[in-house]
């Protein structure tokens, strides 16, 4: 049995593909290196790149996702999914990556595409009964009636982008008159956007993972963020604690858990996501679902791994094993 090859996909070509970069690395340093050759591999607008570890770059042949290691022509036993965004979480690479019949660790293309949308997410998830917030969509090109949307949503309210990650282009609106600057932010980033009544309660984050068939929940994190919301600098610039365990009853987080399963199975997910929900009054209200969430260091997923007494060595082990199989 010789090592196994592994390609870590990272960048995309969203405004978050530094952060996918610094999930790729992570993910790259710790692979088992007994089992697994590991190909760090950059897909960015500029091109598709194996780096290797002097920095070289060796381009990607499309046609077949091989490349040159410097020596031999390698083919990918299997793909480690870490592209945030555009275009490793909202399924065109899942798609291509199927049509060449290389398994990769995130979620189908359909369900990618589907959990990317926010709005056809939650569409979709209302039927069966999760709790959402009440919304609102803009289409770009749509008349902006500014009364209709308060009628529905209420003040405060959350202004996004339906398809973006990161939390670039959203906005909390507490007055009638800052709707508009709000709606025009997020249209730089998506030409669908979705307004949200804004709720109020503890918001927490949970993994959900398949281990073969079996479908866990990792312990929950709550986020305080210094800011009006979680927002990037909340995220990315130590402006918000993040504290896992969450701290929410055991009532509470048995319940967050198996929404959070729930959510799971019915979108039919595989490998690892992050859901997104604000307790409100005792009950989870889902926010998103990210296929694709961040794994660098100080992400939420990894801290969840270990505080479920997991290193991140096994934790990404099973998540190849699960697709090697």
């Amino acid at each position: 049995m010789g090592k196994k090859h592994i390609a870590v996909v990272m960048g995309g070509y969203s405004s978050e593909f530094e952060i996918s970069i610094g999930s790729g690395t992570v993910v790259c340093n710790s692979l088992n290196r007994d089992k697994y050759e590991v190909y760090p591999i950059h897909i960015l607008k500029s091109g598709w790149f194996f780096v290797d570890q002097d920095g070289t770059k060796h381009p990607v042949n499309k046609a077949d996702f091989s490349f040159n290691s410097g020596t031999e022509t390698i083919h990918s036993d299997a793909i480690f999914n870490t592209i945030h965004g555009t275009p490793g979480e909202d399924g065109y690479l899942q798609a291509y990556w199927k049509l060449l019949d290389i398994p990769q660790t995130s979620t189908e293309y359909y369900q990618a595409a589907l959990s990317f949308n926010k709005r056809d997410c939650l569409s979709v998830l209302k039927g069966f009964g999760v709790l959402c917030a009440n919304s609102f969509y803009i289409n770009k090109g749509n008349e902006i009636d500014m009364e209709q949307i308060v009628l529905k949503t209420g003040l405060p309210c959350f202004v996004k982008p339906n398809r973006s990650g990161s939390s670039f282009g959203i906005s909390k609106v507490h007055n009638i008159e800052d709707l508009m600057p709000a709606i025009d932010l997020a249209f730089t980033e998506d030409s669908e956007i979705i307004i949200e009544t804004a709720l109020n309660g503890t918001e927490v984050q949970v993994g959900v993972y398949n281990n073969g068939s079996e479908i866990i929940a990792l312990p929950p994190t709550e986020i305080v963020s210094e800011n009006e919301f979680f927002d990037y600098a909340a995220k990315y610039l130590g402006k918000s604690q993040e504290i896992t365990p969450a701290r929410i009853s055991e009532e509470e987080t048995e319940m967050l858990q198996q929404e959070a399963k729930r959510i799971y199975g019915l979108l039919n997910m595989k490998g690892i996501t992050r859901s997104d929900f604000i307790i409100q009054k005792g009950k989870p209200y889902f926010l998103e679902i990210n296929t694709n969430p961040g794994l660098s260091k100080e992400s939420i997923v990894p801290k969840q791994a270990r505080e479920a007494g997991m290193t991140l060595t096994d934790f990404f082990d099973i998540l190849i094993q699960n697709v090697l199989k």
